[in-house]
């Protein structure tokens, strides 16, 4: 259940309602906003008598939270989650743009493309250090060696890395380098990987699974953010359908059916949506038009000869024509980019 205080509660009000719901055997979740102090009180009670909180000094209203999520959900937190990470702003009016190649190839190769990233004003370096893969003979990832190579092109052009981890033993040695956890598809119902990535210092990116419900994605979001990460940030990266002309199929109604029912960011990521170079773009301008509050884009300078995704991949200069025209989109809305 939500329970909204009193513009003036005292603290001293505020520690008792939390005393008192412990006291009932509540978890505890605080969402201080502009305008009001909002309490989650999570915990299967179905009869437990609301009026008992309602009562209590500084207590302005009290109602249940119908939605399975809970601190996910835009009834805990009214006004719009925004990460600050080293002052690269996800979830404001300013939209965030990742890019980088699918997979760390060598040091030369993604110096490269941290400079194409920074050129193109984007401030987020994406890559993958450790892939996940369909065949276990293609190629998975530089491991530690393309953690640290990453580290040093993006500190090199003043950008943050973004990468995937794939289990729990790998969380400690992603947080020396990265500055945002991703969660690949294929993960989101890792729910023993989420709940440690709950305990983690870093923001986590999570990606819809390949068939799940905006509701099944947003219970494992609430994984993390019940086990103490309020960092999160959602993409959608397309779904699995009947369709086979496309990769995947990008639900871009996604992002306008997540602002609605969820505070948190929502990415949107069109190079693995399509799983072709010539669509990435028309659908990248699309999310930026639904309203996303990112965009995560893969580019490669020789994408017959990438390591993974080359298909999908954008060439440099296709991808800054791109970050042009989605600028005058974003401009239209209101937003920048």
């Amino acid at each position: 259940m939500v329970i909204i205080l009193e513009n003036n509660a005292k603290e001293g009000q505020i520690n008792s309602v939390i005393k008192r719901l412990e006291d009932y055997g509540f978890q505890v979740h605080i969402s201080k906003g502009e305008q009001r102090t909002v309490i989650g009180a999570i915990g299967v009670k179905p009869n437990f008598d609301i009026r008992q909180v309602k009562m209590l000094d500084g207590v302005a209203d009290v109602y249940r939270i119908t939605a399975p999520y809970k601190l996910a959900s835009r009834s805990f937190k009214e006004e719009n989650t925004v990460l600050n990470i080293k002052n690269v702003e996800i979830g404001g009016n300013h939209i965030a743009m990742m890019a980088g190649p699918c997979s760390v190839e060598s040091k030369e190769h993604i110096f490269r493309m941290a400079e194409v990233v920074s050129k193109s004003g984007a401030k987020l370096l994406r890559g993958g250090a450790f892939k996940p893969r369909t065949s276990p003979y293609s190629f998975q990832g530089m491991g530690e060696e393309g953690l640290k190579i990453m580290r040093e092109a993006a500190d090199a052009y003043n950008l943050l890395v973004i990468t995937e981890v794939m289990e729990v033993s790998q969380i400690e040695l992603i947080e020396k380098y990265a500055d945002i956890f991703q969660v690949g598809a294929r993960n989101m119902q890792n729910f023993s990987m989420l709940k440690e990535l709950g305990k983690a210092n870093l923001p986590v990116l999570l990606k819809r699974g390949l068939s799940a419900t905006i509701e099944e994605w947003l219970m494992s979001a609430e994984y993390i953010l019940a086990s103490g990460n309020k960092n999160v940030l959602l993409c959608e990266r397309g779904i699995r359908t009947f369709e086979t002309a496309t990769r995947n199929t990008f639900d871009i109604s996604a992002i306008p059916v997540i602002h609605k029912k969820s505070h948190l960011p929502i990415i949107a990521d069109p190079s693995h949506a399509t799983g072709y170079r010539d669509q990435v773009p028309p659908m990248a301008r699309a999310a930026v038009a639904a309203g996303a509050d990112g965009i995560m884009i893969e580019i490669h300078d020789d994408p017959e000869h990438a390591f993974s995704d080359g298909p999908q991949a954008l060439l440099p200069d296709t991808y800054l024509n791109l970050m042009q025209e989605l600028k005058v989109i974003a401009n239209a809305i209101g937003r920048t980019i």
